[in-house]
């Protein structure tokens, strides 16, 4: 170091609160192998499993990190400000330490109350433990007759008097000046480099905070989810973070419960609406077997209106139209939302989007009975998802992790020439990547793999080094080409490979996109969207006029291969035809049927079309009765 250079004090003392941080929240994460023994041995009897337990810890070092970066951030630039205060006074430094000691002294009782709760409920600490708090008597009573808990209050107790003996040894090395440190000046060098050295800490500190570096999202539940083992993917998280996310979501007002009708009402209503069905339906002729591969592709805002089967007069996508031409294609299907998140969870599990909530970017995952990747796991499927861009992006990945996804491909796994932008790698880059993949797959069990694409979405990026010649001006168009165009490449390489005559190709859109005019509050081209059921071997092209759902796909490719599925609010709307479709577009609500579209926001604003007419006269008050029909038959299904 330079002559006379002094390394401020200060920032050797929050190392060493760092450091001794970690290794309290290292020493919890340790107590949870010997109550779950269990657990841990089936995950060490299985090849590499000692390795996926490394792992874990490493992610509960990095969510430790993260918490304790956030404890440490005001007492850093407290110090920083004193710094260059010259502030030497013990009774500054006396608060900063005791205020210090506090927060984690909190934060080290929640991770201890965690124990015992992880015990009990396989669920990591989070504000459904504080439900109990309404009879707190009981509460303690429950504790304290307990001999087991009592022996964690001993131990959090001993814990808390060992860290504050050691952080009051940190305390007294590095915070108590002597007089000569006081009254000694700070040379001009040492201030540039202690500047240079508080702003590479403030970035340490800011980067510990977020956890990771991609763009796209910080760390979240679902990054913990790396495997398809619960205990290790939950062994990574520290309970403070998932408290305080727990309590960040139940704060959010569109987070609480929907309350449109009694749910009472609501279950009476859809438990005899899909007995109506099922007793109007026929019977599906199953083409296709439990051997058949899936592949799904989920198309970003590859909505109708893009499509020149579909109408569109601009020529923009021949591999689709030839598709659609060649397939059964579903004519009539809604996706679920407007968002990305919304695809991927209503196609996939088969449940719709409940007005603005995210149903993937929460705490507690839930397993999700009916699902297409944990029914088909059932049955033998290897499942495999592919994405372009980060998976953590909308918690997708820790959500996918826990129901059912054995492998997730993501821009982690491409090299980084090949990653454009936050949203990763171009659409063909991927589909050349599953293509690979998949003829890797263990073959004497079929596969379910899905497809995320994402290029039809800003920032758009075409690359400038295939074989594809765009005819438009306008680069959203440039971008349906592009897209339209891997999709064709895609199918070419899968034509050449040997799983591709045993495969069934299905198409959806997340959802579609808003292009050019639209005659109603909630576009319908953000919404109606082709599904494609393609196997030239196996099932004839035909066009099917039928009201469907995305949240249908689930129950449909269920259908055809033969499996029994009536754990989602999806049905084989071929076999079993709705009454009406209905979506959302997050404070609105459509509900459609041949004749009429239905519109409620929460305002309470209603408006009843009719839009196979591009009808702009809102016949609510005309027709209330319709109105009311349509709107019960949503407010059912999204409260059931």
């Amino acid at each position: 170091m330079t002559k006379g250079y002094s390394f401020p004090k200060q920032i050797l003392y929050l190392f060493w609160a760092y450091l001794i941080g970690i290794l309290f929240f290292l020493l919890f994460r340790l107590v949870i192998l010997p109550l779950n023994i269990d657990a841990v041995s089936e995950v060490l009897s299985q090849k590499g499993g000692f390795v996926l337990l490394l792992k874990a810890f490493f992610m509960g070092f990095r969510f430790d990190t993260l918490i304790s970066c956030f404890a440490i951030s005001p007492i850093l630039i407290s110090f920083i400000i004193a710094y260059y205060f010259n502030i030497k006074n013990r009774i500054f430094y006396k608060v900063n330490h005791y205020f210090l000691v506090a927060l984690f002294s909190i934060l080290f009782s929640i991770s201890c109350v965690d124990i015992p709760y992880f015990k009990y409920f396989f669920n990591r600490f989070n504000i459904q433990a504080l439900m109990w708090m309404d009879n707190p008597l009981f509460v303690f009573k429950m504790i304290f007759e307990e001999p087991t808990y009592i022996i964690f209050v001993i131990a959090f107790i001993g814990i808390i008097v060992l860290y504050s003996w050691l952080m009051l040894k940190i305390y007294k090395r590095f915070l108590r000046f002597k007089k000569e440190e006081t009254t000694r000046k700070t040379s001009l060098n040492t201030y540039i480099i202690n500047s240079l050295v508080f702003i590479v800490l403030i970035g340490l500190c800011f980067l510990g905070m977020r956890g990771r570096i991609e763009k796209k999202s910080p760390m979240k539940v679902g990054t913990a989810y790396f495997s398809n083992n619960p205990l290790i993917n939950q062994m990574g998280l520290n309970p403070n973070f998932t408290f305080i996310k727990s309590i960040e979501e139940r704060m959010k007002e569109k987070n609480k419960p929907l309350n449109l009708i009694d749910k009472d009402e609501a279950k009476r209503f859809v438990e005899n609406e899909f007995r109506r069905m099922i007793a109007s339906g026929g019977k599906r002729e199953v083409a296709l077997d439990k051997n058949t591969n899936v592949v799904l592709i989920i198309m970003e805002a590859m909505g109708t209106c893009n499509i020149g089967y579909f109408g569109n007069t601009q020529n923009l996508t021949p591999n689709l139209d030839n598709l659609l031409n060649t397939s059964v294609s579903y004519e009539n299907v809604y996706t679920a939302g407007i968002h990305t998140y919304n695809g991927v969870y209503s196609t996939l599990f088969g449940q719709p989007a409940l007005l603005d909530k995210h149903s993937m970017n929460t705490t507690i995952i839930p397993k999700m009975e009916g699902g297409l990747p944990s029914l088909l796991r059932e049955n033998g499927y290897s499942t495999i998802y592919f994405t372009t861009h980060d998976d953590q992006f909308d918690n997708i990945g820790g959500f996918l992790s826990a129901n059912g996804i054995e492998r997730i491909v993501s821009v982690k796994d491409y090299p980084k020439s090949e990653v454009k932008s936050t949203l990763g790698v171009p659409d063909h880059i991927m589909f050349d990547r599953a293509v690979e993949e998949i003829g890797k797959m263990d073959k004497t069990k079929p596969f379910f793999a899905t497809l995320l694409t994402s290029s039809n979405h800003g920032p758009y990026i075409l690359p400038d080094d295939i074989p594809l010649k765009t005819k438009s001006q306008d680069i959203k168009d440039k971008m349906v080409e592009y897209s339209d165009w891997a999709i064709g490449h895609f199918m070419e390489k899968a034509k050449k490979s040997d799983w591709y005559d045993n495969t069934v190709f299905v198409f959806i859109a997340d959802h579609g996109a808003y292009k050019g005019r639209t005659n109603y509050e909630l576009p319908l081209s953000y919404h109606h969207s082709p599904l494609i059921f393609h196997n030239p071997s196996r099932l004839k092209a035909k066009k099917v006029e039928n009201i469907g759902l995305q949240i249908d796909i689930a129950a449909m490719i269920s259908a055809y291969l033969g499996i029994e599925n009536n754990k989602t609010l999806g049905i084989d709307f071929e076999t079993y035809p709705r009454k009406y479709g209905y979506f959302s577009a997050d404070d609105k609500l459509g509900v459609i049927d041949e004749e009429y579209f239905y519109i409620w926001n929460k305002s309470g604003e209603q408006y009843l079309y009719k839009y196979k007419e591009n009808d702009k006269t809102n016949y609510i008050n005309q027709n209330r009765a319709k109105a009311n029909d349509m709107q019960k038959y949503a407010f059912s299904m999204l409260m059931y």
